[in-house]
């Protein structure tokens, strides 16, 4: 069983504690769609995992993991306002679904409000501390909103859960050579190449803070 249909699974025995009714055996369909709406995500299969989530949801509309998923297949096809609008349902049903408030603040930073990103990774954040990519996606918005220094803090903090994103320590070595501290973007970029030596990019920010 995945990661989503585990998902979805407690969701659905929750609410079956809650309820007398039982959604699956009310209705086979539901088990099916969720099945197909996984099988077709994960294949790259995104419109027919938003139609099979979208049957899913018609089905049994109070469960937030569903409405996190549809967005997720809606943000891979460059939905991004229809994406927000799912991730907002899915927080609207349980505020505790870190997920969505990490994917929602992706999707905002690709429509370039930086600001409300920045307060979705926070909220994410504070539910779940120790994911580096919420810290590291934090850092770009700020980058982008020009708190340079909010960046490099957040970077540093991904760096500290996982030490191996080479990404965050080329990214900050961007973030200190826009700063004027030359010496320290070197640092990074060489140890972002340590980690994932074909990272071109810091090769590149490294050769061009070397000049």
């Amino acid at each position: 069983m995945s990661r989503r249909t585990t998902a979805i699974a407690a969701a659905l025995s929750v609410l079956a504690l809650a309820s007398p009714l039982n959604v699956v055996r009310a209705n086979p369909s539901f088990d099916q769609y969720v099945h197909q709406g996984v099988e077709s995500y994960n294949s790259g299969n995104y419109r027919g995992a938003l139609a099979a989530y979208t049957k899913a949801i018609e089905i049994e509309p109070q469960i937030a993991e569903l409405y996190n998923y549809r967005g997720d297949a809606k943000r891979n096809l460059q939905d991004f306002q229809g994406a927000i609008a799912d991730y907002t349902k899915a927080i609207e049903i349980n505020p505790q679904v870190d997920e969505a408030y990490f994917h929602r603040g992706v999707s905002k930073a690709r429509l370039k409000d930086y600001q409300g990103s920045i307060s979705d990774f926070t909220e994410s954040i504070q539910i779940n501390p120790q994911d580096a990519m919420a810290y590291y996606n934090r850092a770009l918005s700020k980058s982008k909103s020009k708190d340079l220094q909010g960046a490099i803090a957040d970077y540093t903090k991904a760096i500290e859960i996982n030490p191996q994103h080479a990404n965050a320590y080329s990214n900050r070595g961007n973030v200190k050579n826009e700063l004027g501290d030359y010496q320290e973007a070197i640092v990074d970029y060489t140890k972002a190449i340590e980690i994932d030596p074909q990272n071109k990019i810091s090769y590149k920010g490294r050769g061009i803070t070397r000049e």
